[in-house]
C-alpha cells in the first residue's frame, strides 16, 4: 500500500495516471489515537475506534485531504478516536463496495491492523453498497449522513430539537433495513390467504421487517404532526413580533465559526460557546439594540456543513424559517479557516435550498484575532458587503452594529402627529419600533413625525389632538 501522498502540486482530475487513480492512500495527521502508556485505561473503555474512508472523484488533493480533515472532526464531535485515514482516486465512487473489491479488501488488512471496530465513508452510501462493503470489513460501517445525524441527536435539548433529529433519521434507516428486498413475506387479507389464494399469496403474514417498516412509517406520522404543532407556536411568536414592527436578523453559517459567541456578544444572551461541531441545534432568538436604540431580534441557528443530509435540511425545516423569514443575514463566515470560500459556498447551497436566498445578507468574517491577513483581503475583495470582526475579543463589533442598523428595512408608514402629554407611551414606542425624525414639544401635546409601523401608526392617530 502507498503511504505517500502525490508529490504533484494540487493535481486536478484529468492529471492522474493508471496507477495514481487507483491507490488507496493513507491521509496523514488525522490519527487521534493516543500514545502516552499513562493513558492505557482510557484506550481501554473507548466505545469507538474508526478508520475513515474516502473517494476523491473531483476537484484538488487539498480538497480531498480537507473533506476527510473535516471527517475526522466530525467523528470526534461524536465521541470516536480516528486510528488511520485513506483516501482512493476514481471517477465516481464504486456502486457495489464504495471504493471498490480490491481496495475493500485492502481496508480490511487496515481495520485489522489498527484494531478499528467501525469504517466511516466520507459520503452518503446506498443500502446496497452499506451492506457489501460491512460484509468485506467485517466491523461496522457508518457514512458521513448518518455520523451527522448522531451528532445531532447527541445535542437536540429541546423537545422540538429532538423530534426533527428522529424524524431525519428514520428517513434516513426505513431504506436501510436489514433485509430489504430480500426476505420480505408476501402478505394478502381476505379470501386470497386462504389456501385457494393462489401462488405468492400464502405465507406466514408479516415479517419482522416489514414489521419495523409500518412502525417506523407510524413515528414519523406521528413526529410530523408534533412537529407541525410546534412550527405554528414559532409561527404565532414570530407574527408578534412583526406585529409590533421588530425587525428580525437571523444568525448563520458554517459549523463551529463562531455564531454563539457572535450572539453573545451581540445581545449578551449567554448562550452555549463550545469549540465542537454542531454544539447549537435548538434556535435562540434574543433582543438587541443598533447604535440609535433600535429594538431587533437575533436568532441563532443551527450550523451548516458541506453536504448537510437532506433529510436534516427538511426535518429542520420549520426551525430554519427563522432564516428564510428574517429581515437580514448575518452571514458568519470562520477566518482562520484556510480556504473559507468553501464555508461561504456551502452555507448559501443551504440557503437556496431553504428559500433564503433573497433575504439581504451580511458577511461577517469572525475570529479576525486568528485570521491570516492575505485570507481576509481575499475575502473582503470578493465579498464587497463585509465586514471583519472577533467575537472573541470585540473588535469590529461596534462597526457591524451600525451595518446591521443601515441595512435593516425602515418602519413602513410616516407621521407628523400631535401626541397628548398623557400620551408618553406611544412617543416611548415610536423611539423604540420606528424612526423618529423629528421632536417639537408645545403647550398642548408633543409633536411627533417618525416612521413607525402601521399598527403604531393607528394607535398615534387614534390619539391625536
Amino acid at each position: 500500500m502507498n503511504d505517500d501522498f502525490l508529490e504533484d502540486d494540487d493535481p486536478t482530475t484529468g492529471s492522474l495516471d493508471l496507477s495514481d487513480r487507483a491507490a488507496l492512500r493513507r491521509v496523514s495527521g488525522l490519527s487521534t489515537e493516543l500514545t502516552d502508556i499513562t493513558e492505557v485505561e482510557y484506550r481501554q473503555i473507548r466505545l469507538e475506534q474508526v478508520v475513515l474512508v474516502g473517494v476523491w472523484t473531483e476537484g484538488t488533493l487539498r480538497d480531498a485531504e480537507r473533506s476527510l480533515e473535516e471527517l475526522a472532526r466530525l467523528a470526534e464531535t461524536a465521541g470516536s478516536v480516528v486510528v488511520d485515514g485513506l483516501i482512493q482516486r476514481r471517477d465516481r465512487p464504486d456502486p457495489a463496495t464504495y471504493i471498490g473489491s480490491g481496495k475493500a479488501a485492502e481496508l480490511r488488512a487496515v481495520v485489522v491492523e489498527t484494531g478499528a471496530d467501525t469504517v466511516i465513508c466520507d459520503g452518503e452510501l446506498t443500502p446496497g453498497q452499506l451492506r457489501q462493503l460491512e460484509d468485506v470489513v467485517k466491523v461496522k460501517v457508518v457514512d458521513r449522513t448518518w455520523l451527522i445525524l448522531d451528532i445531532f441527536a447527541q445535542h437536540a435539548r429541546s423537545r422540538e430539537g429532538k423530534a426533527q433529529v428522529s424524524l431525519a433519521q428514520m428517513q434516513y434507516l426505513l431504506p436501510r433495513l436489514r433485509g430489504w428486498g430480500e426476505s420480505l413475506s408476501r402478505q394478502a387479507g381476505g379470501r386470497a390467504g386462504g389456501q385457494t389464494g393462489g401462488v405468492g399469496t400464502r405465507g406466514p403474514g408479516e415479517t419482522k421487517i416489514e414489521t419495523d417498516r409500518r412502525r417506523i412509517n407510524s413515528q414519523m406520522a406521528k413526529l410530523r404532526r408534533e412537529i407541525k404543532e410546534m412550527k405554528t407556536a414559532r409561527d404565532t411568536q414570530r407574527r408578534d413580533r412583526r406585529r409590533h414592527g421588530v425587525p428580525s436578523v437571523a444568525i448563520a453559517g458554517y459549523t463551529n465559526a463562531g455564531k454563539s459567541s457572535l450572539l453573545n456578544r451581540i445581545t449578551g444572551a449567554g448562550v452555549l460557546v463550545e469549540d465542537a461541531l454542531f454544539a447549537t441545534l435548538d434556535p435562540t432568538v434574543r433582543r438587541a439594540t443598533t447604535p440609535t436604540g433600535r429594538e431587533f431580534t437575533v436568532a441563532d441557528t443551527v450550523g451548516f456543513v458541506r453536504h448537510l443530509p437532506h433529510q436534516l435540511v427538511e426535518a429542520f425545516r420549520s426551525t430554519l424559517e427563522e432564516v428564510s423569514e428574517s429581515d437580514l443575514i448575518l452571514h458568519v463566515v470562520d477566518g482562520s479557516d484556510d480556504q473559507p470560500e468553501d464555508q461561504i459556498n456551502a452555507v448559501r447551497e443551504v440557503l437556496q435550498e431553504i428559500g433564503a436566498h433573497h433575504v439581504p445578507e451580511i458577511i461577517v468574517l469572525n475570529k479576525a484575532d486568528a485570521a491570516e491577513p492575505e485570507t481576509v483581503a481575499r475575502i473582503l475583495r470578493r465579498e464587497p458587503h463585509a465586514i471583519v470582526v472577533s467575537a472573541r475579543t470585540g473588535e469590529g463589533i461596534p462597526e457591524l452594529l451600525a451595518l446591521v442598523e443601515h441595512d435593516l428595512p425602515r418602519a413602513a408608514v410616516e407621521v407628523d402627529v400631535l401626541v397628548p402629554y398623557d400620551r408618553g407611551d406611544l412617543v416611548a414606542r415610536a423611539h423604540k419600533d420606528g424612526e423618529v425624525e423629528k421632536i417639537d414639544h408645545t403647550e398642548t401635546g408633543t409633536r411627533l413625525v417618525a416612521r413607525v409601523p402601521a399598527s403604531l401608526a393607528q394607535e398615534l392617530e387614534a390619539a391625536t389632538l
